[in-house]
């Protein structure tokens, strides 16, 4: 498959090996994980960061096999997940770099083409979030707003 604003195809990565169950050597439980993810989530961790403080701290392999439920689930079900989603705080703080660095250098033209692609992809990704009830519906993409949306 093509890649989304480029006329070229990606390079395959690697897969993870099918596991259908938590292997047996995993040393917490349930009840532990969903805790261990709500006290991690408090600090204020994102749901990638928390995966991997439990892959390399505590020898949890994947956390959706050992609990039966993904990292936001596991937040929402505590009502400790972020306002906004992981994915788009991520594009939009992407874009504000990349606006700093336009007032800079004004002639810079890669890097003006490079903005109007990230907020393309944040207003597609806001769209998908509202649909699904993620974001409310009136919430909408400035450019002025968005520096004040990553701090």
């Amino acid at each position: 498959m093509a890649r989304m604003h480029a006329r070229r195809k990606g390079k395959s990565g690697s897969t993870r090996p099918y596991v259908s169950s938590n292997p047996d050597w995993v040393p917490i439980q349930k009840d532990e994980i969903e805790e261990l993810v709500a006290s991690h989530a408090k600090e204020g961790l994102s749901s990638s960061e928390i995966g991997i403080k439990l892959r390399d701290q505590y020898g949890v392999p994947n956390i959706k096999l050992a609990t039966g439920k993904s990292v936001m689930d596991i937040c929402k079900e505590k009502n400790v997940a972020p306002k906004m989603p992981d994915d788009l705080m991520n594009l939009l703080k992407t874009a504000v770099k990349m606006i700093a660095h336009t007032k800079e250098n004004p002639r810079d033209l890669h890097n003006k083409r490079g903005l109007h692609l990230t907020e393309s992809k944040i207003r597609r990704l806001a769209k998908y979030y509202k649909r699904q009830g993620d974001l409310p519906e009136k919430w909408k993409y400035n450019r002025s707003d968005a520096r004040l949306m990553v701090e």
